[in-house]
């Protein structure tokens, strides 16, 4: 494990931005990956806690969110790239491997992540979205695609982007699905004039290989879900031991919004202590 503090790394002529806390000399890292429309910063409140456990934590500004990072063309945004960078923070960071969480989209890669480059991966904790796969089955076999309508929107060219540029507008919407006032001014104008990137992660869902994310997770895994999400349907969550080969466990948060890790910090890291402890 290495003391040095990190304040981003590159992958080719990728340059992406990472918040590195807790212990540097930490015995175990925890790497938290955030979703759509948010930044590293969406993990402040539950990485202090972790901190205070004794846990290192690095949370970087995915692709698309950090400035250096911003490719064109929605192929750059494949999931398969995403997890390619996920893999080498862990490998720049010098821990070895860590226990991977991820919030939203986020989660999605964490899975991911957790299938395809097990040697990297501890324990993996979804919070609010399940493994690609067990999605994919409750789109197909429950009520989740009527509340994913905005990915097929998203495919749309520049109008989302229009839209949801506005930051009044966008912290309006987070607003109504459940966001603090001061995180969805923060979200906001944090992506203001830099959606592109980030919406392209839903544009890139069509190019995703079916194999790449069927894989199953072999990693204990924990879930993560609320009952007041409104992107997020119960349905889909339980088809995920489907897709862990692995001890796995759910936690349904009563009276949480899809914004677990800023309306309930110190739960989500109590759960995440506990299954990194296990």
């Amino acid at each position: 494990m290495t003391g040095e503090r990190m304040t981003g790394f590159t992958r080719g002529a990728l340059s992406f931005d990472v918040a590195d806390g807790g212990p540097p000399d930490a015995d175990e890292t925890v790497l938290l990956l955030h979703g759509f429309p948010q930044t590293s910063r969406s993990w402040g409140p539950v990485a202090e806690r972790l901190h205070g456990a004794g846990l290192r934590t690095l949370a970087p500004d995915q692709r698309g969110y950090s400035p250096g990072a911003r490719p064109s063309g929605r192929a750059a945004y494949r999931v398969e790239h995403l997890v390619d960078d996920a893999a080498a923070l862990i490998t720049s960071s010098g821990a070895g491997s860590v226990h991977v969480v991820g919030h939203d989209w986020g989660a999605v890669v964490a899975w991911a992540l957790a299938a395809h480059r097990p040697e990297l991966v501890r324990t993996v904790t979804g919070v609010s979205v399940p493994h690609a796969a067990a999605f994919l089955r409750g789109m197909l076999h429950g009520p989740q695609l009527l509340h994913s309508w905005y990915m097929g929107a998203f495919q749309l060219p520049w109008l989302p982007e229009t839209l949801l540029g506005d930051e009044a507008r966008m912290a309006a919407i987070l607003r109504r699905t459940g966001a603090g006032a001061e995180a969805a001014r923060r979200d906001a104008a944090a992506l203001s004039g830099a959606m592109t990137g980030p919406i392209n992660w839903y544009r890139a869902l069509p190019l995703a290989a079916p194999a790449f994310t069927r894989r199953p997770v072999q990693r204990p895994s924990l879930m993560v879900w609320s009952d007041g999400d409104e992107f997020i349907t119960r349905s889909a969550v339980d088809q995920n031991p489907r897709f862990v080969l692995a001890p796995y466990r759910l936690e349904v948060l009563p009276g949480v919004s899809h914004w677990i890790p800023e309306e309930a910090p110190e739960r989500l890291a109590d759960l995440v202590r506990a299954h990194v402890g296990s």
